[in-house]
């Protein structure tokens, strides 16, 4: 939503633009409470009820001047010999009745801060549940450091708001409507001048209120897109050293981190002076009611000397709320944006598994029938592309940058579903076959190799949680891993952290085929998969992923077209188009794209 703009004029477009911002406000926040009540009904209950007693009990004390002064100050001072006896009592009442007031406040804010922090805890356990039930599209159109915001900056914004400001705002409700309802008793002209400053001080928390959300959630976007920039030059760190970017990156970071504090700067410039403006407000308004109060006393006797102290006292607890609110509008403004972001990406729309069909025996037959397929419905990626496979089969894929190769496998396991055609598996839609059984059925292994904070061993068994350590240690094995393994200092028990950061990129991806190997499922994806590893290298893993693909219907994007000779079906890409497809021999034979890359010794790409 386009905020107006508070430097210039203020027309009805304006207006309309701060009625609906207000709005969404308040339903983010009604959101939130209605969140917190669910898991957390009863404390709240107490929380209410305890904020009660305390409130009872300061109006107590407070309304205790009136007799003070009335019924004992003034009586003693005419007393020839003043027994203090009867004072001590109700002082010792009154004692008793504040030390109920201090230990409900302490039990009340004992309670907030279990409520802040379970409310903490049950927001990441639901950004995180729904985040791992996204499509991959979202991840491909939101950056990583963005999301990551969401779970630091954005959460704990409502951890601050939970355990202080709700708090702080039932307490100054209740203690107005108790405040307000003695101070009628009392006085109701001096209850009229202090209904008066009470609005005044109203609108000025209000109007500045909406001044800064605007810049409250320009600012938490701005810290989310620091996040995500300094997320991308730490992954990328060395790219960045290799061709000499530091400079250029300490500029662009200067820029965003400017546009931060800029944006943080008129956020709190406008909410920081809300508390200070209602304090001297306030104290303009005790001013007031003393010349007020002072006059109806002196001149009318319509009241005691000990009601006008009593009631300057009320109308600090009347006012006082209002200025503590107004202390905490910081805390409020900023958590409505993060929680915004937070029940934004909370009602982002999850991956849709529309299949009902389990794969009992897959054999890993897969066929595309006239498939088209593009990221978005104005840009086409893939036209009429027709693959008939048997189980079994080595199908390699080869092309230029874009032709479409990564795209087809994104279809295979549904990470994207197609716009026109059938791919089927084992004869059935993928479309009818749940995610969960079709994802399965299959291993990949990507071109970018992902390592978790684990064990060698661990991260082997990723890929089939139940596999044993003699399963792992074979499926190294197999793809030519073992030995760089028993290398390592703890061998398979070596703890790898920073996406293994201590290995190379040939023995992370020999990580990551073993990972597929251990799944021994029927049909194996290598989406160029030995691109990161050296020549010699390769032709031990060749060795040991020859033996992985017998039987299994393999899906491979060749780097090297050299490692794809033996391919019972070699299919050739141009820009989402199938130009050509054979065997390695009925491709050369035909003098076309294959040809000419072969001829080359490259793709280009």
């Amino acid at each position: 939503m386009r905020q107006p703009s508070f430097g210039g004029p203020r027309g009805p477009h304006g207006q309309a633009g701060f009625q609906k911002a207000s709005k969404e406000q308040r339903a983010i926040i009604w959101r939130l409470t209605k969140y917190v009540l669910s898991n957390y009904k009863y404390s709240i209950i107490t929380v209410l009820a305890c904020i009660a007693i305390t409130s009872v009990t300061t109006l107590a004390s407070t309304l205790f001047t009136r007799t003070l002064i009335d019924d004992y100050i003034t009586p003693l001072t005419q007393m020839a010999n003043p027994e203090y006896t009867s004072l001590w009592q109700t002082l010792f009442k009154l004692g008793g009745i504040l030390l109920v007031g201090v230990i409900c406040s302490y039990l009340y804010n004992r309670l907030m801060i279990n409520v802040s922090q379970g409310t903490m805890l049950r927001l990441r356990k639901m950004v995180f549940e729904r985040m791992e039930k996204l499509p991959i599209s979202y991840f491909d159109q939101h950056a990583h450091g963005e999301t990551m915001s969401v779970y630091t900056n954005d959460i704990d914004s409502l951890r601050q708001m939970i355990s202080t400001s709700i708090s702080q705002v039932f307490n100054s409700a209740i203690t107005i409507a108790v405040t307000f309802t003695s101070m009628i008793v009392m006085s109701v002209p001096l209850t009229l001048v202090s209904i008066v400053m009470a609005i005044v001080m109203m609108v000025v928390t209000t109007r500045l209120g909406k001044r800064s959300r605007t810049f409250f959630r320009t600012q938490q976007e701005s810290l989310a897109r620091v996040n995500g920039f300094i997320e991308e030059m730490m992954t990328g760190q060395k790219v960045v050293k290799v061709f000499c970017h530091e400079q250029q990156a300490i500029d662009e970071f200067e820029q965003i981190n400017e546009q931060l504090r800029s944006s943080a700067y008129n956020a709190n410039k406008i909410a920081n002076i809300v508390m200070p403006v209602n304090g001297n407000l306030s104290n303009l308004g005790y001013v007031l009611i003393a010349v007020v109060g002072a006059t109806l006393a002196i001149h009318g006797g319509a009241i005691t000397l000990g009601t006008v102290v009593a009631f300057l006292t009320l109308n600090k607890s009347f006012t006082q709320p209002i200025t503590h609110v107004s202390q905490q509008i910081n805390s409020v403004l900023n958590a409505t944006v993060g929680a915004e972001r937070v029940f934004r990406l909370v009602d982002a729309e999850p991956e849709v598994d529309d299949g009902t069909k389990e794969l009992t025996n897959p054999q890993g037959d897969v066929d595309f029938t006239d498939v088209d397929f593009g990221y978005t419905s104005e840009k086409q990626v893939l036209f009429d592309i027709d693959i008939n496979t048997n189980p079994g089969q080595k199908i390699a894929f080869v092309g230029g940058t874009g032709a479409g190769k990564t795209t087809i496998i994104n279809l295979i396991n549904r990470f994207y579903d197609i716009q026109k055609g059938q791919i089927l598996y084992d004869g059935i839609p993928i479309t009818d076959i749940r995610k969960d059984s079709l994802r399965r059925s299959m291993s990949i292994v990507l071109q970018e190799t992902h390592l978790f904070t684990a064990t060698v061993l661990d991260n082997i068994r990723y890929g089939r949680l139940g596999a044993t350590d003699e399963d792992c240690v074979a499926a190294a094995k197999l793809v030519g891993a073992d030995d760089f393994i028993r290398r390592l200092a703890n061998g398979y028990q070596t703890m790898l952290n920073g996406d293994g950061g201590n290995l190379s990129q040939g023995e992370r991806q020999l990580l990551a085929i073993a990972r597929a190997a251990v799944a021994n499922p029927p049909v194996l994806i290598l989406d160029e998969a030995t691109s990161s590893i050296d020549t010699r290298t390769e032709m031990l893993v060749q060795r040991g992923m020859d033996t992985l693909m017998q039987g299994r219907t393999t899906f491979v994007i060749a780097h090297r077209l050299s490692t794809i000779r033996n391919a019972d079906l070699i299919i050739v890409l141009d820009h989402g188009h199938i130009i050509e497809q054979g065997t390695h021999e009925q491709l050369l034979a035909q003098q076309g794209k294959y040809h000419q890359l072969y001829t080359g010794h490259a793709l280009t790409a």
